[in-house]
């Protein structure tokens, strides 16, 4: 074989476009979420949902599909990539029926953890195909491919979203997902090709659960926190013991032989460094798109239709960035395109401490641009850094950790910054509940969508709570855009720390070298 030759799979193109489909389906669920937060919040049109529920609708998911990852990415090694799809498209299109025709907050919560089952079959699969149906030399071009569809998932859900809430009942955002998902299955059967790791890693089922029920008993603890107060002894010993649960899964992935999780290879910064950037950012977005939903529909009065074309900047600008960010990676250098792609993104989230209740709208659609330009600038380039750390056959584990950082990172985002949200809410609106019937005080003190329900009821008086709401919620919201962009500034020190340079960006790195057995998760010894 000559050293030019291309490796890859004759319809990888054909291949990469079914993937796309198949992420569509598992990014555009939540963007549609987030639009339809305000109306599941709403007792006569939607669920009467909590912040605290409204936050569990979206963490039940993540942390199922976070916990999930690990495994499924080691079974689609073993059992099948393509198989391993068609189940998780499956799985997420009988959760998403479920999800549009709940009754209770609770059950639509369930519900959401299915789905999570479902994406986490989906999302490690995607890309350990392209890594198998892609030639190393076009694998980054291919990686800012998928990441560009993340984006249009992006521009398309909201907008999708809003269009729905305005004709239809809040449901039809998740009933919009099964005709994707037969689409995906339809053409995922056709045209993709089944690939498995020839020596595939055993399944840590024990690490697995400890990872669960680590998150689950964290983010518990700080979303609880968040909306009743973190006074009661329930919350601290739900925060700690989850810290504890996850400190037993690291000490048992160190000495299991086939663990989940590899924490050796968080001694390799050209893997550490762009998981931890990953994480960062994600945290702190996921948190600013969590209250940026109620500042534009509540404060700022649009509909769901209007809210999601105002997202429309940060998508477009991901659909038009992140294609190109493998070619900014080769002329500049990983480090370089990602540093400016973390202060742009700290920049658009940290502009959110300044925005008010007159704020000209034009200037929150530039901080959506400039976000999603910087978000658009640092996943590509840091997940080709992951994958390109891994050998092919073992790319489903890589897929599986990049994926797993960023969506446990987006559930305690919403959950911390999200908890900080709520608490600043309720220490600024206090002063105002003093003359309220007791039902009022307990709706307009849990939430600001709580605050223009009880308002509706209060006559004469229901404007004056809804501006005290207005103004108690913007100024939790500076706290909360403050802390985002505190912590996404942080991915600039370790890219500027651990990212390798323009020289160092030309070959692929590899774990372990010859003894790559050694640090390779899901592998036995």
């Amino acid at each position: 074989m000559q050293p030019s030759e291309n490796t890859g799979h004759p319809r990888r193109w054909a291949i990469l476009g079914v993937l796309v489909i198949s992420l569509l389906v598992v990014v555009l669920d939540n963007t549609i979420l987030n639009v339809a937060l305000r109306t599941l919040a709403d007792p006569v049109h939607g669920l009467g949902a909590s912040q605290g529920e409204l936050e569990w609708s979206i963490n039940s998911y993540t942390l199922v599909f976070a916990g999930l990852l690990f495994t499924f990415g080691v079974l689609g090694d073993r059992a099948g990539r393509r198989r391993m799809l068609l189940i998780g498209l499956a799985l997420f299109g009988l959760a998403s029926l479920l999800s549009a025709y709940a009754q209770t907050p609770g059950q639509l919560i369930a519900a959401r953890a299915l789905m999570g089952v479902g994406g986490a079959a989906i999302m490690p699969a995607t890309l350990s195909i392209i890594s198998n149906v892609f030639d190393p030399r076009e694998r980054g071009r291919a990686i800012g491919i998928w990441a560009g569809a993340v984006g249009l998932a992006v521009a398309i859900g909201p907008v999708l979203g809003g269009l729905l809430l305005e004709h239809y009942w809040w449901g039809s955002v998740f009933l919009i997902n099964v005709p994707v998902v037969a689409l995906g299955v339809i053409l995922v059967a056709s045209l993709v090709p089944e690939s498995r790791d020839p020596e595939p890693g055993r399944v840590d089922a024990f690490g697995v659960l400890l990872s669960v029920v680590g998150l689950v008993a964290l983010t518990y603890g700080i979303i609880d926190g968040g909306e009743h107060g973190f006074g009661r002894p329930l919350v601290w010993a739900s925060i700690l013991g989850g810290v504890a649960v996850l400190a037993w899964f690291v000490l048992h992935e160190r000495r299991s032989s086939h663990p989940a999780l590899d924490v050796r290879l968080f001694r390799v910064p050209r893997f550490a460094a762009p998981v931890a950037m990953i994480g960062l950012v994600f945290f702190a977005a996921m948190g600013v798109m969590f209250f940026s939903s109620f500042y534009l529909q509540l404060v700022r009065g649009y509909s769901p239709l209007e809210t999601g074309l105002l997202f429309l900047p940060f998508a477009v600008a991901q659909l038009v960035f992140a294609p190109r960010s493998a070619t900014m990676v080769r002329r500049y250098g990983g480090r370089a395109v990602a540093v400016v792609g973390l202060v742009l993104t700290s920049v658009a989230l940290g502009a959110f401490a300044f925005v008010d209740v007159a704020t000209p709208i034009w200037l929150v659609l530039v901080a959506f641009f400039l976000q999603g330009v910087g978000m658009a600038n640092i996943m590509p380039p840091a997940t080709e850094s992951i994958m390109s750390a891994l050998p092919r056959e073992k790319a489903g584990v890589g897929s599986a950790i990049s994926n797993t950082i960023r969506q446990v990172a987006a559930a305690l985002g919403v959950a911390v910054i999200g908890s900080v949200l709520a608490a600043g809410y309720r220490n600024g609106i206090e002063p105002a509940l003093a003359d309220l019937p007791p039902a009022a005080d307990a709706a307009a003190g849990e939430s600001i969508a709580g605050a223009y329900a009880a308002a509706g009821q209060l006559g004469p008086a229901g404007p004056r709570l809804v501006a005290a709401a207005n103004d108690s919620f913007v100024s939790a919201m500076h706290l909360s855009a403050t802390l985002a962009a505190l912590v996404a500034a942080a991915g600039i020190l370790v890219a500027l720390r651990f990212l390798p340079g323009r020289a160092s960006t030309g070959a692929p790195a590899r774990i372990g070298g010859p003894g790559l057995a050694a640090a390779t998760p899901g592998q036995g010894q």
